[in-house]
């Protein structure tokens, strides 16, 4: 399964650098994640935990199997961003959106 990334940011931020943050968010998250591949299978199941327990405060209440997916995820995503934002989020108000298809 393969995915979209779009990268949005503000206006001072040319191209050329909104096209590095988004290398370095795909590279960072198919390294957390294992593989290319993994991305739309792993994020379509933390979409499916997160419209079930989105309303509650984490912890949420996960079998073992949910706990570990949910790590995975939240491990991946916050390494993605930091590789593609920085640490202090140096673009601004940047931000991600994934497209895996139909859902």
């Amino acid at each position: 399964m393969s995915y979209t990334l779009r990268i949005f940011h503000t206006d001072d931020v040319s191209a050329a650098e909104r096209e590095a943050a988004a290398q370095r968010f795909r590279a960072a998250l198919e390294a957390s994640l294992g593989d290319a591949s993994l991305v739309a299978p792993v994020y379509r199941a933390w979409l499916r935990l997160l419209l079930a327990h989105g309303e509650q405060d984490r912890p949420w209440d996960l079998n073992p199997a949910e706990q570990v997916l949910a790590d995975q995820w939240e491990a991946a995503e916050l390494a993605a961003t930091r590789a593609a934002f920085g640490a202090e989020r140096y673009m601004g108000d940047a931000h991600y959106e994934l497209d895996i298809g139909d859902r």
